[in-house]
């Protein structure tokens, strides 16, 4: 257990922890508190593109020609 030693030597912050470390400099560290929501991204909709109704070309098959042969 530690001894107060001096009192009202620090200003404190609230949410903050103050310790005296192994040199004997007072420190300050910032409190970690449990249970706290973090904030939800946003969430952009992308735009809605719409595609060109592509029109494909007919393909014409060409008709073969067969010669009749002559007798």
């Amino acid at each position: 257990m530690g001894k107060i030693v001096v009192k009202k030597v620090v200003k404190r912050k609230p949410g903050h922890l103050y310790y005296v470390d192994g040199a004997g400099n007072v420190c300050e560290a910032k409190m970690a508190r449990g249970g706290k929501k973090k904030k939800k991204k946003k969430v952009v909709k992308k735009k809605v593109v719409k595609k060109k109704k592509v029109v494909k070309k007919k393909v014409v098959k060409k008709k073969k020609v067969v010669k009749k042969k002559k007798r």
